[in-house]
C-alpha cells in the first residue's frame, strides 16, 4: 500500500524549469475540492460524457456487432482537417492517406478530408455529417479518426471527448516538411521487409529527492510495470494473445539519467526497442518564457537531484531539441507518464477558485516539441507517442483505500504490442474519463443541493478523472505494432 505520508496531500505533476520548484504546490483535500466545484464541466459536456460512458461500457464501442474494431478494413479511418488548413499539409500527408487507401480498400469507410469548422462542439460536428452521439457509423465518421492542426484552431478539449466514442490521434508540426517526413515514415515502417525494432520494453523512471510524485510514479508504476515477476505483468499477457515472447529492460531511478535515455533513443545498447515507457515530472515554463515552446514537457531526468536548487540547466532534462540526427526512434511507440508530455494548453482550466475565468499559462495551446521530434526524425520517427496535454496527476496512480491502479497502464503497452491500432490503446483510460466525470458530476450535483460530500472523497474522484481526461495519442491512431515480425 502506498505510504499515508505520501496520501495526506495532493500534488501535481510538473517542475517550473525557471525556479526549480514546482508549478504548483501540493494542496489540501478541502483546497482541491473547491478547484472541483469551480472547474466542472458545462451541462452539455457532462451530459455528453454521460452518454458516451453508458455507450462506451459496450464491448463493440459504439460500432455494429458486425465490424470488428480492431481491423482498420472493418472500421475505417479519417483524416480532419480544420476548414482553413494549408493545402500544403494536406498534399504532406498524401502518402499516409494513399497508402491507408489501399490498404482498407473500402472507399465508403476511408474519409481523407473531413472538415473540422471554428467554433463546432462534438455534437455538433457529428450532426453535420448525420451521426449522433454514442453511434459510429463508419461510412459517415469512420472509428479511427486522425486530428490534423494546431489545437489554437481544433481544441485539445474537442479531441478529448471525441477519444471516448471514437479512437482519436492528434498531429500537428511547425512545417509541412515534418508531416510529410512523418507520412513517409510510417508508410515506410508498415511497407518494410522487417521492422528495425526489438522485442523489448524499456521503462524509465528518475525519483528526486524529497519528492512525493516521483516516489510514487518510480516506486508504484514503474518498477511494478516494468518488473516481469509481477503476477499481472505484461510480458505473460503478450505472450497468451500472441505466442511472441518479448523482454523488459527496467532502469531503475539512480539510473535514469539523461545519458541513459540518449542511449535508449540512439540504439547504442541494442537496437531500438518496440516500446519505451517513461514516468518523471515534465517541464513547465512562465509565460513568454524563452523555453516555453522549445521545452515545455520536456522530460526531468535524474541528474537533477532534488528541487530548490534554482533554475533548471539543460543536462538536467531531456528534449526536443536533444534528439540528435543520430537518434534510432523509428518504429517506437512511446508513452510519457509527465505533465505536459504531449502538449500545453493556453489556460489552467482546472485550479481556479468559483466564478473567476481559468488562468493564462501559455500565449496559445500547442504540441510539445519532443512529441513532435520523435515522430518526424530524419532517419524515420516513432509510430506514435502517449502522453498528457495537461499536468499529471501521480496520484491517480492509486485509488485512496484501494492501492495501485496499474490496470489502464498495462492496458495502453499490451494493446499496442498485440499489434491493435494505436488510437485503440487509449480505451480504458477514455473510458475512465467518462465515468469518472459521471461520477464527479453526481457528487457535485448532491452537494450543490446542500448534501454532505466529503472533501476527501471529492477530491479524489476530481484529480483522477483530471489525469484521466488529459491522455493524448500524438501519431496516426491506425498505425500499428508489426509484433509478429519483430526480432
Amino acid at each position: 500500500m502506498v505510504d499515508t505520508a505520501i496520501d495526506e496531500q495532493i500534488y501535481l505533476n510538473g517542475i517550473d524549469g525557471a525556479t526549480g520548484n514546482y508549478l504548483i504546490p501540493p494542496m489540501q483535500p478541502g483546497e482541491a475540492a473547491q478547484f472541483a466545484v469551480a472547474s466542472q464541466p458545462d451541462s452539455q459536456t457532462a451530459s455528453i460524457l454521460k452518454s458516451l460512458w453508458q455507450q462506451a461500457s459496450q464491448p463493440h464501442l459504439g460500432v455494429s456487432f458486425s465490424r470488428d474494431p480492431l481491423k482498420l478494413t472493418e472500421s475505417g479511418w479519417c483524416v480532419v482537417f480544420h476548414q482553413a488548413e494549408d493545402p500544403a499539409v494536406k498534399a504532406a500527408l498524401a502518402p499516409l492517406i494513399e497508402h491507408r487507401s489501399r490498404q482498407i480498400a473500402d472507399d465508403s469507410i476511408v474519409k481523407p478530408d473531413l472538415e473540422y469548422r471554428d467554433g463546432e462542439s462534438v455534437p455538433d460536428w457529428l450532426a453535420r455529417h448525420r451521426v449522433g452521439v454514442g453511434v459510429v457509423d463508419p461510412t459517415k465518421i469512420p472509428l479511427y479518426v486522425l486530428i490534423v492542426g494546431s489545437p489554437d484552431r481544433i481544441p485539445f478539449e474537442f479531441g478529448h471527448i471525441l477519444d471516448v466514442q471514437y479512437c482519436v490521434g492528434r498531429l500537428h508540426f511547425d512545417i509541412a516538411d515534418d508531416y510529410r517526413r512523418y507520412s513517409e515514415s510510417v508508410v515506410a515502417y508498415e511497407t518494410a521487409a522487417s521492422p528495425p525494432n526489438t522485442r523489448e520494453i524499456v521503462f524509465f523512471g528518475p525519483r528526486q529527492a524529497n519528492d512525493a510524485p516521483t516516489r510514487l510514479s518510480s516506486e508504484y508504476l514503474v518498477k511494478p510495470l516494468g518488473t516481469s515477476t509481477e503476477p499481472s505483468n505484461i510480458l505473460s499477457g503478450i505472450k497468451r494473445k500472441t505466442g511472441v515472447e518479448f523482454t523488459s529492460r527496467l532502469y531503475p531511478p539512480d539510473q535514469s539519467t539523461k545519458a541513459c535515455l540518449s542511449k535508449i533513443f540512439q540504439g547504442d545498447e541494442v537496437r531500438t526497442p518496440a516500446f519505451l515507457f517513461t514516468a518523471s515530472h515534465g517541464l513547465g515554463w512562465p509565460m513568454d518564457h524563452p523555453q516555453q515552446f522549445a521545452a515545455s514537457g520536456a522530460l526531468l531526468c535524474q541528474d537533477f537531484r532534488s528541487l530548490g536548487l534554482g533554475p533548471l540547466k539543460s543536462e538536467h532534462y531531456f528534449a526536443g531539441s536533444d534528439l540528435g540526427p543520430d537518434a534510432k526512434v523509428h518504429g517506437l511507440v512511446c508513452f510519457h507518464f509527465a505533465c505536459y508530455s504531449v502538449g500545453c494548453p493556453s489556460h489552467n482550466r482546472f485550479l481556479h477558485q468559483p466564478n473567476q475565468e481559468p488562468p493564462l499559462i501559455a500565449p496559445k495551446p500547442f504540441f510539445a516539441a519532443l512529441p513532435k521530434a520523435l515522430l518526424s526524425h530524419a532517419s524515420g520517427g516513432a509510430l506514435g507517442v502517449f502522453g498528457h496535454v495537461e499536468r499529471a496527476w501521480p496520484q491517480s496512480i492509486t485509488t485512496r483505500g484501494a492501492g495501485p491502479q496499474l490496470l489502464p497502464f498495462e492496458n495502453v503497452i499490451g494493446y499496442s504490442l498485440i499489434g491493435s491500432p494505436l488510437g485503440y490503446a487509449l480505451k480504458d483510460f477514455n473510458e475512465r474519463y467518462a465515468s469518472l466525470s459521471t461520477n464527479l458530476g453526481s457528487l457535485l450535483e448532491r452537494k450543490s443541493f446542500g448534501l454532505q460530500v466529503p472533501d476527501t472523497e471529492l477530491a479524489t474522484r476530481w484529480t483522477e478523472r483530471n489525469d484521466a481526461e488529459a491522455y493524448v495519442l500524438f501519431g496516426d491512431p491506425g498505425a500499428r505494432v508489426r509484433v509478429e515480425e519483430l526480432s
